[in-house]
């Protein structure tokens, strides 16, 4: 039932670049069709996207509560019909309205099948059984990440509803969940680690070797949600595009993260490539 041939030949790659709601800049919003076929464009291993559902169950690709940032309107898209929703058009950068929709489910699983991997983040939130049911629908099982915080509630849902996809166990700062997750019908694959210091007990070279004996990935986030919020100790996108790239992204593949989640997925794909070339 556990079939995770896909996962492997991905990761025989070397580090992977997971594109943070695709690539977006100019005209172009986040989490739209246009943004991952950017990211794609741009080289990104994985898709990692979020998703909702509307008042009558369809289930579209968007940041929950996040209608000011995106679309400039006191709005909220989960009290609104589906039909309402495909009349919605993001703003740009500047606040000025584009022609992009908000994609549902099922157009950007289509779009993006046998292209790339896919995490489905947020789903926990509001719409796991239709967001796993769209994926079989879909045939996608191989491609798709299923990622939830840490906790009995969430683990008994995937244990439920999605045994065989690869799961994803969101870590902060310490683990007291991961003898329970082995113990369950999880098809358990890797850990997205989260720290604010070096000193963090997940960042330490026993936790992270525990894992890879394993044979489970670990995966970090470069990206910076809000400066005070720090996701991986300091080492982030900001770093990087700055001028140092090495104790951006460089000391994450050193400490032993598999994915890398950025902003950034061209300039992080070339620095891998050409740190790879180095060596």
């Amino acid at each position: 039932m556990k079939n995770n041939d896909v996962l492997a030949g991905y990761l025989s790659r070397g580090t992977l670049v997971a594109a943070h709601r695709g690539v977006a800049g100019g005209n172009i919003p986040f989490n739209t069709i246009a943004a991952f076929e950017a990211a794609l464009l741009q080289g990104a291993d994985i898709i990692e996207t979020d998703v909702i559902k509307s008042i009558d169950g369809e289930v579209f690709i968007f940041h929950i509560n996040q209608e000011i940032n995106h679309l400039n309107r006191d709005i909220h898209l989960t009290q609104m019909t589906a039909d309402e929703i495909r009349k919605v058009r993001y703003v740009n950068f500047d606040n000025n309205l584009t022609e992009y929709p908000i994609p549902t489910l099922d157009e950007t699983l289509e779009c993006l099948k046998d292209r790339c991997l896919i995490n489905l983040d947020h789903c926990w939130e509001v719409c796991f059984k239709e967001t796993i049911e769209g994926v079989r629908r879909h045939n996608m099982q191989d491609q798709v990440l299923i990622k939830t915080p840490s906790k009995i509630e969430h683990l008994k849902m995937v244990e439920e509803l999605a045994p065989d996809f690869m799961y994803i166990s969101l870590i902060k700062e310490e683990d007291k969940i991961n003898g329970i997750i082995e113990s369950m019908n999880i098809n358990y694959v890797g850990a997205e680690l989260v720290f604010t210091n070096e000193q963090s007990p997940v960042l330490q070279s026993e936790y992270i070797e525990m894992h890879k004996k394993k044979g489970r990935f670990l995966w970090a986030n470069a990206i910076i949600y809000n400066y005070k919020t720090q996701l991986s100790a300091g080492h982030t996108d900001d770093i990087a595009v700055a001028g140092d790239m090495e104790n951006g992204w460089g000391w994450l593949v050193d400490a032993g993260f598999d994915i890398i989640q950025t902003d950034w997925p061209m300039m992080l794909k070339n620095f891998l490539n050409e740190r790879r070339c180095n060596k």
